[in-house]
Order: C-alpha cells, then sequence, then structure tokens
C-alpha cells in the first residue's frame, strides 16, 4: 500500500505542476517570484514521491522519506502562506515591483534571492486566478498540507504490502 500511495502523491504533484504549466501557456498567467517558489516546492515534493516508490524502502528508510515529504510540504506552505498574507495586504503596504526572478539569479548570490523574494514584491500581490474565492497560493497551501498529510500517511504510518503475490497452486 506505502508503494500506491506514494505513486499517488506523485500523480497528484504532476498534475499540479501540469496545472501551473496549462494556466501559464494557455491561460497566460505569468507567474510571480513566490509562484515559481511554490512551484519548486511541489516538484520537490513529487521527487521524493518518486524516490520513494521507486526505492520502497522498509521501516527506517520509508520513516526518513516521510519526514523529507513533511519537510518539503511545510517549506512548500510556508511560501504559499507569505503569498496569501502579501495579496492580503492593503494596497499602500504592498511593496513596489522588484526585479525579475532570471535578473535576481544572475546578478544576487542565491541566499540574497531568496531573501528578496520571501520579502515579496507588488507582482506578488495581485490575484489574477481564484476559484470558489480562494486564490491560485491559498490552493497551494490546501494542496500541500493534503501531500505533506498523504507522504506522513504513507510512510510513517501504511504498511508496506508484499512484492509478490503468494502461488495459486
Amino acid at each position: 500500500m506505502r508503494r500506491e500511495l506514494n505513486f499517488l502523491g506523485l500523480a497528484i504533484c504532476l498534475g499540479l505542476l501540469g496545472y501551473a504549466w496549462y494556466a501559464q501557456a494557455v491561460l497566460h498567467l505569468e507567474p510571480c517570484p513566490l509562484c515559481i517558489f511554490q512551484r519548486v516546492g511541489v516538484a520537490a515534493v513529487g521527487v521524493l514521491f518518486l524516490l520513494a516508490a521507486v526505492h520502497h524502502p522498509k521501516r527506517w528508510g520509508a520513516r526518513v522519506y516521510g519526514v523529507l515529504l513533511v519537510l518539503a510540504a511545510l517549506a512548500t506552505m510556508a511560501v504559499a502562506a507569505r503569498h496569501l498574507w502579501i495579496q492580503h495586504l492593503p494596497e499602500g503596504a504592498v511593496p513596489a515591483c522588484g526585479a525579475t526572478l532570471s535578473y535576481m539569479l544572475e546578478v544576487f548570490p542565491l541566499a540574497d534571492v531568496v531573501r528578496k523574494v520571501l520579502t515579496g514584491s507588488g507582482e506578488c500581490a495581485r490575484i489574477t486566478w481564484s476559484m470558489l474565492g480562494v486564490s491560485m497560493p491559498g490552493w497551494v497551501l490546501l494542496a500541500a498540507a493534503a501531500l505533506g498529510a498523504l507522504g506522513a500517511y504513507a510512510n510513517l504510518f501504511a504498511r508496506r504490502t508484499a512484492a509478490t503475490l503468494p502461488d495459486s497452486g
């Protein structure tokens, strides 16, 4: 059951990333730097689900994957929560738009880029998409929480199933 749940988590991550690509390529919604960081977080969770499914470790290894999945999901949730906070700032309190992420990566050290992105900018405050009154980072926050719970359940609590079926006769 553990392997199937890990593949399910991977499929959900691929679906989220696929929709992010669709929103950018088809709906022409350009991602802000915080959106890109959230995509990286979902991708990291997906890679961990893939590794856990392919490796299919016993107890100790599964616990390591479970903890790593929860940590990656929490980091993704933190970025999404920060994005939501910036989106709900009063109009005068929103920081001015800054340089693009690609420019900052070319010019600044990585630690400075991460700090500047997490500080947020005016482009991160704009809500260009919502469903049921919840903006994209709100859905990412919910999805990351669900993925973290799935990763914890699959790797910390679910039992490993036998790899082979019993002989039929």
